[in-house]
């Protein structure tokens, strides 16, 4: 290691600088950071993900904790790079598995949760230590930085939340809006009884997404604060200073220097013989050196530098003067009493009596507010429905955001729609599917959700055993579905032959 080569500027820095400088050295590498971390680590995922199809939870949580494991590799980019030999992609990928073998089980295991993990990689595997000698190394290295450490590990935890999240709501805001209005709460609630598999491992490739370009930057900053803590241990900067002094040196000037050296012994004796601390000093000055340490001792004994104090106090013992025993003889018994239960073993009696009492407080007082709003804490804790309130009418029927009463249906279905076709062709065909759905719901007694799809109510329109209802069902639903989210609308052929088979599924007119 060649401090000379160094592609950034040697000296230390504050924590947060130092951290600052892991950013931007993250900034100037991002491409070959950022593509490795991907080779890597979306093979794993993909393979956990088809493995684990059926517990996406399980299948994120492995890939997080492996994090340690593919944390290596940037940290091998970083290092080489920071003294001008970055590697290839290739060269990078090559040495993955190498990097792997030390500790890996430990790193995995009980080191897994340290706060510290990417100050003290680079221990493990820039420096190869193990064991006690990796211990004292640490021991050094985390006197100083180690809250930064741990404040880097937790701001850079709550930041891959948030960019997750962000990411998430941001495909949440691109879907198209029929799609989004049937995405409503109570299908997302019992999202989990129809397998939807795919929309939790969508959310896990975010995650996945978001430390692709996140975690290359939290390894840098670890990896950079551990740099400057080893600068100001070594005195890196000092010794850059001296390697750039004796490279500036010449012939001649090394020869001046040895000549210096040799004519010092032949200086005078006053020099030769150095002076004791208390000897006399400057005696042919007008300030000597006595009067000066007079001086400052009387400066010293003066305020600001010293404050006498009277500090009068109670204390019982045999080393007290008679004047003391007399006041003592004065004292109430009840004061005395009590400033003998103030020594320490009853002083840590009464603290830790205090401070029992106080968390008892405390837990007393968050009991009686949990209990104080427990109905406005079960809407939200509470896995149990609520019981429904009671009202006086029973609430209006409705699927895919449509009411499907009867009293919000015309008379005539097909008459209103074959109006409807001239003048707002998109509403005409709602108004079909809607009294579809109204006449399958009252008529029929088919039970019908807010989270039911098109798909699902053909399903149950099979098993009714009716194929002129299920041929009208599809080709409406095939049209409904064309126009709703492609925007796509029947010809006027098609229209009349949907209105002509309304009149021979369910007669010519329908009447409340």
């Amino acid at each position: 290691m060649r401090l000379s080569d160094t592609t950034v500027v040697i000296r230390p820095r504050p924590t947060w600088e130092a951290m600052d400088l892991g950013v931007l050295l993250s900034q100037r590498h991002r491409r070959l950071l950022m593509s490795s971390w991907a080779l890597v680590t979306l093979p794993v995922f993909a393979l956990l993900t088809w493995l684990l199809w059926d517990s996406p939870t399980l299948a994120v949580f492995i890939f997080w904790w492996l994090k340690p494991a593919f944390e290596r590799l940037p940290l091998y980019i970083l290092s080489k790079a920071i003294f001008g030999e970055t590697p290839t992609l290739k060269q990078a990928l090559h040495q993955w598995p190498r990097l792997l073998k030390p500790q890996l089980l430990a790193s995995l295991t009980w080191r897994r949760l340290s706060l510290s993990r990417s100050f003290v990689l680079p221990v493990l595997q820039l420096e190869g230590l193990s064991g006690d000698a990796r211990q004292q190394r640490l021991q050094v290295l985390l006197q100083r930085d180690a809250s930064a450490a741990r404040w880097l590990t937790v701001i850079g935890a709550h930041l891959e939340g948030a960019l997750w999240i962000g990411l998430m709501v941001l495909f949440y805001l691109l879907l198209p809006q029929q799609v989004a209005l049937d995405w409503s709460w109570q299908s997302l609630i019992s999202a989990a009884t129809q397998e939807w598999h795919w929309l939790e491992h969508l959310s896990n490739g975010f995650y996945v997404l978001v430390l692709v370009v996140w975690e290359p930057v939290y390894v840098a900053a670890g990896f950079s604060l551990y740099l400057n803590r080893r600068t100001a241990l070594e005195a890196w900067d000092i010794e850059l200073v001296f390697r750039r002094l004796s490279q500036r040196l010449s012939g001649a000037t090394l020869a001046l220097l040895l000549a210096v050296t040799l004519l010092m012994p032949i200086a005078p004796t006053v020099w030769a013989t150095p002076a004791t601390p208390d000897s006399p000093r400057l005696l042919e000055q007008p300030l000597t050196s006595q009067a000066s340490r007079d001086s400052i001792k009387a400066i010293l004994d003066q305020p600001p530098f010293k404050n006498r104090e009277t500090v009068t106090r109670y204390r019982f013992g045999e080393n007290q003067a008679p004047d003391e025993r007399a006041d003592e003889d004065n004292t109430p018994q009840w004061l005395k009493a009590l400033l003998q239960m103030f020594d320490n073993q009853h002083f840590g009696a009464l603290a830790t009596l205090i401070e029992i009492t106080l968390w008892a407080a405390v837990i007393t007082a968050i009991g009686v507010l949990i209990w104080y709003y427990r109905e406005w804490l079960q809407a939200f804790v509470s896995r149990r429905p609520r019981p429904a309130e009671r009202t006086p009418h029973p609430p209006t029927p409705q699927a895919f955001g449509l009411d499907l009463s009867r009293e919000t249906l015309p008379p005539d279905i097909a008459a209103s729609a074959e109006r409807l076709w001239q003048s707002n062709p998109r509403a005409a065909l709602g108004l079909l599917y809607r009294a579809l759905l109204s006449r399958l719901l009252h008529d029929f007694d088919m039970p019908l959700k807010a989270a039911d799809t098109e798909g699902q109510v053909l399903e149950r329109i099979e098993q009714l055993q009716q194929p002129a209802l299920l041929a009208f069902s599809k080709d409406l639903t095939t049209h409904w579905q064309n126009m709703a989210y492609g925007h796509l609308l029947p010809p006027a052929q098609v229209q009349r032959e949907l209105c002509d088979a309304w009149r021979g599924v369910f007669g010519p007119e329908v009447t409340h």
